[in-house]
C-alpha cells in the first residue's frame, strides 16, 4: 500500500485535487494498486486555522508519506509586505526544505491539439517537449536576507556540493532523452555562477555522451521564445528557474497544463501544478484540473517508478484534448467549453 498525503491548499487548490486523485484512484484500481490518501492543511488555510504556514504535524505526516500531491497556496487575503507575519508561500519553501527535495523538475510539452492556445506562431512551438530543472533549497531564496531600515538585500549562496547535486539529475534526465543540457547561469557578473559553472563543468567528465551547453541567463529568456526547440533538459539556479519555468510553460499556451515533481536523494517527492491559486475563479468550477492530474503523472513515474500506469494518464490526458474539449483557460474557436469537474469526468473517461 502506498501512503499519499494531499495537501490541498487554497483557492483552486481543493478542486484540481479532488479531481486528481479521483484520477489516481481509479488508475490505482486498474493496476491493483492500493493507496491509503489523507488530507493535511498548509498554505493560508492553515494560517487561518492555526497561525502558521506549515503546521509541524503537516510537515511529520509528509515525511510519512510516500509521495505528497498539493494543489495551491496563496491568494490577496493573505498578501503582505510586512516580515512578521506569516505568508503562504513559506509553508512551500519550509516543506521543500523539511522534505529535502532540492530538485524541482518542470516538464514543458505542447500538446498538438494546443498549439492554437500558444501566444506563438504554430512552426515555432509545434514538437516543444523540454524539461526545466531547478535548484530547489539554496541560492536567493535562502540566503541571508533581512531589512535595515531603507536598506534591504537578499543573498544568493551556493556551496558546490549543492549544484553538483542538481546538475547530476539533469545529466541523468538528458541520458534517458535527446543527450543535451543546457546550463544557465550568470558567470559574467556573479560569483555564485562562476562556482556553478565551474562544478557543473567538472561533473559533466562523467557525462560524455551529453552534450552540454553553458547559457547566460538572460540569453535563455530570449531563446525561449526565438527558438524554443533548441532546448532538451535546461538545469539552473532556484531564481533563475523560477522565472524561465514560467516563461517556458506559456509556450503550451496555459500554466494550467503543466505539472512538476519536487524530489530529493530519498523520502517523498512533492508533487503539484505549477500555477497559482486563482481566488478570482475558485469554486466556479472554471479551473483546469490538467496539470494536478499530469502531476500525478509524474508520481507514478518518479516516486513509485510505475511508467505504465504513468503513460496511462498522458494518453487519457491526449484524448480528451484531440476530441476538442476544453477548460476556459485554452479554449478556442469550435472547441467545446467544460468546468473542472466535467474535465475530470472526461479524463477518467478515456481511461478506457
Amino acid at each position: 500500500m502506498f501512503k499519499l498525503t494531499v495537501l490541498p491548499g487554497d483557492g483552486i487548490g481543493p478542486e484540481v485535487t479532488a479531481e486528481a486523485v479521483k484520477v489516481l484512484q481509479l488508475v490505482a484500481a486498474r493496476h491493483d494498486l492500493e493507496f491509503y490518501v489523507e488530507e493535511a492543511l498548509m498554505g493560508g488555510c492553515a494560517i487561518d486555522d492555526c497561525g502558521q504556514p506549515l503546521p509541524a504535524q503537516t510537515l511529520e505526516l509528509c515525511r510519512q508519506s510516500d509521495a505528497v500531491l498539493l494543489g495551491a497556496i496563496g491568494g490577496p487575503k493573505w498578501d503582505t509586505t510586512d516580515p512578521d507575519k506569516p505568508r503562504p508561500e513559506q509553508g512551500l519553501l519550509g516543506l521543500r526544505k523539511g522534505l529535502e527535495l532540492f530538485a524541482n523538475i518542470r516538464p514543458v510539452k505542447v500538446y498538438d491539439a494546443l498549439i492554437e492556445a500558444s501566444t506563438l506562431r504554430a512552426e515555432v512551438v509545434r514538437g516543444i517537449d523540454l524539461l526545466v530543472v531547478r535548484e530547489l533549497t539554496g541560492g536567493l531564496y535562502f540566503g541571508a536576507s533581512a531589512r535595515e531600515g531603507d536598506r534591504a538585500f537578499d543573498t544568493m549562496d551556493y556551496q558546490a556540493f549543492e549544484v553538483e547535486r542538481l546538475i547530476k539529475v539533469a545529466f541523468e534526465m538528458a541520458l534517458k532523452r535527446r543527450g543535451r543540457v543546457h546550463s544557465v547561469d550568470k558567470a559574467n557578473v556573479l560569483e555564485s555562477s562562476r562556482l556553478w559553472r565551474e562544478t557543473v563543468i567538472k561533473v559533466s567528465v562523467d557525462y560524455a555522451d551529453v552534450e552540454l551547453i553553458h547559457q547566460l541567463v538572460d540569453n535563455t529568456a530570449m531563446q525561449l521564445i526565438r527558438n524554443p526547440g533548441q532546448f532538451d533538459v535546461i538545469a539552473t539556479n532556484n531564481m533563475f528557474g523560477d522565472i524561465l519555468s514560467d516563461e517556458s510553460s506559456m509556450l503550451s499556451g496555459s500554466l494550467g497544463m503543466l505539472a512538476s515533481a519536487s524530489l530529493g536523494a530519498q523520502g517523498p517527492g512533492l508533487y503539484e501544478p505549477i500555477h497559482g491559486s486563482a481566488p478570482d475563479i475558485a469554486g466556479q468550477n472554471k479551473a483546469n484540473p490538467i496539470a494536478t492530474v499530469l502531476s500525478v503523472a509524474m508520481m507514478f513515474q518518479y516516486s513509485f517508478d510505475l511508467p505504465e500506469p504513468a503513460l496511462t494518464i498522458e494518453r487519457a490526458v491526449d484524448k480528451v484534448l484531440a476530441d476538442g474539449h476544453r477548460t476556459a483557460d485554452i479554449m478556442s474557436d469550435g472547441m467545446k467549453e467544460v468546468g473542472t469537474i466535467e474535465m475530470g469526468e472526461l479524463i477518467r473517461a478515456a481511461l478506457d
